[in-house]
């Protein structure tokens, strides 16, 4: 596995699922600090957005065409994306001893990882609103490889497109009976499947009406604390995709054809949920898009 490329996009990243909604919290949420504060300062159009993505699109195009090859598979200083400029690394990584490091591997949380917990519906006394789904795919390295064992965590917005985090206050409803996180890990063939609500659109402050597609988060870890990667599943024909940065700020149509789930007819089940499958792959070519530690959305 390797480190993050890409741009991070999390409103909360959890290595245990959050606790239940308190009560009053969304009276006492104002107390943190809200998304405006993290606004872009110049608000400018869509249509603008929109031109800055296809004039780094096409840039990115000629020079590929001219022989250069791309250091990552994401646009770090991707003017479109406001605040991708403020989140990423200026400075050298700071130099620690690995051997260190390596001498503990990831902690699965406080307890072992329960099979209910990859399934985000049945968390809370109720059932939650929206429309239920199943995820599942393998996860394997560049040779078809599958990765066992692997501890895989993911975590959404609600169906109304809201996380439950104090900075997130849009005018949209919180589910009493949904987290949104949940975590599994993979079988001997690499196999993970959560079963959970569809998340929501939702929008951000980025740009005037700046509205991200609906996404889940994935996490997977490694052998160790350094190989975590997180990376985002987003959801098939989705209209947003062309209007949004973070999405965008991968250049390659091909790379980000591999963050979109496939429909599933035959992991559909009659009357109850859809089907989902959307692979993973950890390096080589085809590997998945994954993103740095330190940012939102």
């Amino acid at each position: 596995m390797t480190d993050h490329t890409g741009h991070e996009d999390a409103q909360v990243q959890p290595t245990l699922p959050p606790p239940s909604i308190p009560e009053g919290a969304e009276a006492k949420a104002e107390a943190v600090a809200p998304e405006r504060l993290i606004a872009a300062p110049d608000q400018v159009s869509q249509q603008r957005i929109s031109e800055e993505i296809a004039e780094a699109h096409a840039e990115h195009e000629r020079r590929v065409a001219a022989g250069e090859r791309p250091a990552r598979p994401t646009l770090l200083d991707f003017p479109a994306y406001r605040s991708s400029i403020l989140r990423h690394p200026t400075k050298n990584p700071r130099l620690v001893d690995p051997e260190t490091i390596e001498l503990t591997s990831p902690a699965f949380g406080q307890r072992d990882v329960a099979a209910i917990e990859a399934d985000l519906t049945l968390q809370h006394r109720g059932e939650p609103l929206g429309e239920r789904i199943v995820v599942t795919g393998r996860i394997v390295d560049s040779w078809g490889r599958p990765v066992r064992n692997q501890l895989v965590e993911v975590w959404q917005a609600n169906a109304a497109g809201r996380y439950i985090h104090q900075r997130d206050q849009h005018p949209a409803p919180l589910d009493p009976n949904f987290t949104g996180a949940g975590r599994t890990i993979t079988d001997d063939d690499g196999w993970y499947r959560f079963i959970t609500i569809k998340p929501g659109p939702y929008p951000w402050r980025n740009h005037v009406n700046a509205w991200r597609p609906a996404h889940i988060h994935f996490s997977l870890f490694g052998t160790a604390f350094t190989q975590r990667i997180i990376t985002q599943m987003y959801f098939p024909g989705d209209p947003l995709f062309p209007l949004d940065p973070i999405y965008n700020s991968i250049p390659d149509q091909r790379d980000r054809d591999r963050l979109i789930a496939t429909y599933d007819h035959d992991l559909t089940e009659p009357e109850f949920m859809l089907g989902y499958r959307w692979d993973i792959v950890l390096d080589g070519p085809n590997a998945t898009w994954r993103e740095p530690e330190g940012g939102e959305h």
